[in-house]
Formats: C-alpha cells, structure tokens, sequence
C-alpha cells in the first residue's frame, strides 16, 4: 500500500501526575508508523495481536505492494471475489467520485505509476500528449464494476486501481471500531497522520490536541503550524509540499497530486488540505480530493456538506494564509 509523507502530527498533553490508564501501542504498518493511545482494560500484548492481524487483512485485501494481495490480482486482469473490507473502501470511493465530478479517483494509478510516484518508485517520467491519451483511456473509476457476487470486473484489463488516498483512514476506523468493542472509552489511533479520536486524553483529561505541520517546515523538522481540539471526530491532511518529483533536464517540479480528469499533476496555490469528518476514511478520501478540486469549488462542497470542516493552507509565493470552513472548530 503506497502511503506518502505524513503532514499530521499528535501533540499529547502530559499531566505532571502520571495515570495508569494510559496505554500506548507503537508500530510501523502499511508503509509508514502508527501510534495507538488508549485506556482498554485489555492487556497490551492481547491487543497488539489483535491489531497486527486487522493489518493483515487490510494488506492481503488492498495492499499494492503485496503481490498476491486482491487488489494485485485484480491489477494482473484476474477476477476476484473481494472481502468485506475492499468492499466498504469500494463503496465509499465510488461515493466521492460522485460528489466530486470525478476529482476522487482510485483508478488514477496508472497514471500515478506513469510520473514514476508509485510503489516501484520509478524515476520521473515526463509524459508526451501521445502517452497521456493513452493512459487517460485507461483511468476513470466508471471504467470498474462490483457485480452482485461481489467480484470486482473492469474494462479493459490494464486499468490500475489505488486506494492509497483512503485505505489508510479506513484502517484507522477499522481500528477504533475494534477498540470500542473492548470497552475502550477514550483512545487515540494515529497511522501516518490520519487520525481518529473519542473522549479526552486519559493524561490532560481534556480534548486530543492535534497540531498541523507547517509547510515550510524541513523535512523531519517538527514545525506546528497550529493547533486544535479533537473530540469524537477524524482528521486527515494532504499535501504537495514535501512529495514531488523534478525534470533533471529542465529543472520543473511536479507534485504527487494526479487530476485524473485531465492525467497532468495539480498545480495550484493549495499547499496543504486537513478535513474533519464523523470517520477517517471520508476524511481521508476528501483531504485528497480537496488537494484536485479548485479552493472555491472545494470550500463550497465543504460547506454544504454537513459531516464535512476544513482548513486550507495557500500560498501567494511569498507568505502562508490560513482559511477554515465556518463550522471548523479549534
């Protein structure tokens, strides 16, 4: 499962006094490191079992760097009868392609590939008129189908999906789904940056504090650019400002963010997008598509869009400015 850098970081509040409530497990999964912080009564080892194998069954369902995983058979032109868990990330890809006029769309993988950003991590191709037509007849998410047997058929056999822009949140919520069958009343679930939250911190006894990296900030430097409360609520950022590739020969940046209506990378004056929602996945799915669509086009579905606040990072060349949706909460 290709996943790029994270943008999020958690800022837990540490009391002076220590509460022995407060567990935490520490990992790395799918790509990239995830933290869990939680007060269930289940002992640690029984739950970092549990968790490792939801993992694996994420990965054997919809990891593209797992040859024989589903989602790699379908990419090789085998028909697959997916699980439960391709099926909801299904569901909910083919939800916000709707929404946003075909913004979202996990079958932009070839494409991905094509620049050289997918998981072979090929070097930066730029591609001729000639090679984007023909990859474009090869994307577009109306080009797939889930048949009633629940197997997944395309149009033509060459077509790549990806879900790299919402299986990560979709691990988060599978998660936190299995912590609160262990009575779990408060917990923190962080992979990559895509983050859940229910109650308070067992340790401030207040809100999850979350902060938001600043895009100017080096790489691996820890630089806040501000701050909020996270309350029963997921959040997920994306961003262009750190994953890009550049033309040796001429010098031109390109970013990760693929428009898969017009197959050329999406230049814009958003460095970076963080979207709150009822669960991680929508987030997830919605930061991206935030990063594609237009500032004005994205904060008007935003603000219609009851489940949906975000907060944009632009840039005029020269300074940062900070815009958030009305209903965005700090």
């Amino acid at each position: 499962m290709r996943f790029f850098l994270t943008f999020i970081f958690s800022i837990f509040l540490i009391s002076c006094k220590p509460v022995s409530k407060s567990k935490s497990i520490k990992g790395f999964q799918l790509g990239t490191a995830y933290i869990i912080k939680h007060d269930a009564q289940k002992d640690n080892n029984s739950l970092r079992t549990d968790i490792d194998s939801i993992f694996f069954k994420i990965n054997r369902s919809m990891s593209t760097y797992k040859l024989d995983s589903d989602i790699s058979k379908i990419n090789n032109g085998h028909e697959v009868k997916v699980d439960s868990f391709f099926r909801e990330v299904y569901f909910k890809s083919d939800e916000i392609w709707k929404l946003t006029n075909g913004a979202f769309d996990p079958t932009v993988g070839s494409l991905v590939n094509a620049y050289g950003f997918g998981p072979n991590k090929n070097q930066f191709n730029e591609l001729s008129s000639k090679q984007l037509d023909s990859i474009l007849k090869i994307t577009g998410w109306d080009k797939i189908y889930l048949n009633d047997e629940g197997v997944l058929l395309k149009n033509d056999e060459n077509i790549y999906i990806d879900f790299n822009a919402i299986a990560k949140g979709y691990a988060v919520d599978v998660i936190s789904k299995y912590l609160d069958k262990t009575g779990a009343k408060n917990y923190l679930v962080e992979i990559g940056g895509e983050i859940s939250a229910k109650g308070l911190s067992p340790e401030s006894k207040m809100p999850w504090k979350i902060g938001i990296d600043n895009p100017k900030s080096k790489l691996f430097e820890r630089n806040i650019f501000d701050t909020f409360s996270l309350f029963n609520r997921s959040i997920a950022t994306s961003g262009n400002y750190r994953h890009y590739r550049v033309n040796e020969k001429t010098g031109k940046k390109y970013v990760h963010t693929i428009d898969p209506r017009s197959g050329y990378p999406k230049e814009s004056n958003i460095l970076s997008v963080s979207v709150t929602a009822n669960n991680c996945m929508t987030a997830d799915a919605w930061a991206t598509s935030l990063m594609v669509l237009s500032f004005e086009k994205g904060k008007k579905i935003v603000e219609k869009n009851q489940d949906l606040e975000a907060f944009w990072i632009l840039s005029d060349g020269k300074k940062l400015k900070s815009i958030y949706s009305s209903g965005w909460i700090k």
